[in-house]
């Protein structure tokens, strides 16, 4: 009888959660087809240093060449599609699982891996920022060193991607202002010995667009409070989960497996932010795969041996 789906699996985002999971899908001789928004390690390409992920790459952009490389090479076998689009909804039915697309298409699958990743939280998305009059803040990790000589620039939080972005631009002098909060206090220990910044622990910011830069209002937790201008303000101030309709949130809007549809299972950083990191995504793109491969065929109709 046929399947009441088009493929074996369909696969949301293609950075390093969602190749990993179409590669390991098409190794198993399973269907998939892969749809992206932006390009195959769209974030990848910005990330100019890597030192935690094996196979000698030294930044993201050759990482994110080599999984658009494994996606072409299983595309030349048949076993692998790739389609640009942006998905809005997943939906699990007893029998298949279904994805809609922002221009109407309708893809269904015997399963679903949803690896949309993280976006960049905005100042309005935090507690500690007052900003009403900025939507965004351009983010850390996209600025070149050389945009930056000479000027003074504020960086709004500690996240990660600041160890990141010093490693890269190791040879570069520039200076940077690190306002954070409480929060973050615990990822300053990877760059509290760089010179060319300063961490400064704060209870609340204030951001105001003035002719020549920005007013910067600091409070400090033991009171008290100091006023500067800058030239330039970045954001670095953490992420939240690229969710989607039809995936179950939990309050901080992360997606935890067990309480998604058996049919959709979710992969990499969207599952929740104590993992994030790209290793860690591309083994969880590949378990998400194997998952559906060896459903027992009591429950939801057994493994992929059609053949097709």
């Amino acid at each position: 009888m046929k399947p009441s789906w088009d493929v074996d699996l369909l696969v949301v985002g293609a950075g390093p959660a969602g190749v990993a999971a179409a590669v390991m899908a098409s190794s198993l001789r399973m269907t998939c087809v892969v749809v992206e928004a932006e390009g195959v390690g769209a974030k990848l390409r910005a990330i100019g240093a890597l030192e935690n992920v094996p196979g000698g790459w030294s930044t993201g952009a050759a990482l994110a060449e080599a999984l658009a490389g494994d996606l072409a090479r299983h595309q030349e076998l048949g076993r692998v599609r790739v389609l640009s689009g942006r998905v809005v909804r997943v939906a699990g039915h007893d029998d298949h699982v279904e994805i809609g697309l922002e221009d109407g298409r309708l893809l269904t699958a015997s399963a679903a891996v949803v690896a949309t990743g993280v976006t960049a939280l905005a100042p309005g998305d935090v507690p500690w920022i007052e900003a009403p009059e900025i939507r965004q803040l351009p983010p850390l990790w996209r600025v070149a060193a050389g945009d930056l000589a000479g000027r003074r620039v504020v960086v709004l939080g500690a996240d990660r991607p600041l160890g990141t972005w010093l490693r890269t631009h190791a040879q570069d002098q520039v200076h940077l202002d690190v306002l954070f909060p409480q929060g973050d206090q615990y990822k300053t220990d990877e760059v509290a010995g760089d010179p060319r910044i300063r961490l400064d622990l704060v209870a609340r910011v204030a951001v105001t667009p003035v002719p020549k830069g920005f007013r910067i209002t600091a409070e400090h937790p033991g009171g008290g409070a100091h006023v500067f201008v800058v030239d330039a303000v970045l954001g670095n101030i953490g992420s939240k989960p690229a969710a989607m309709p039809g995936l179950v949130a939990g309050e901080d809007g992360y997606c935890p497996p067990d309480e998604q549809h058996p049919r959709i299972r979710v992969a990499g950083d969207v599952k929740g932010p104590r993992m994030q990191r790209i290793a860690v995504a591309m083994g969880d793109g590949s378990r998400a795969a194997l998952e559906p491969y060896y459903w027992d065929q009591a429950a939801l109709g057994g493994p992929f041996t059609s053949g097709r």
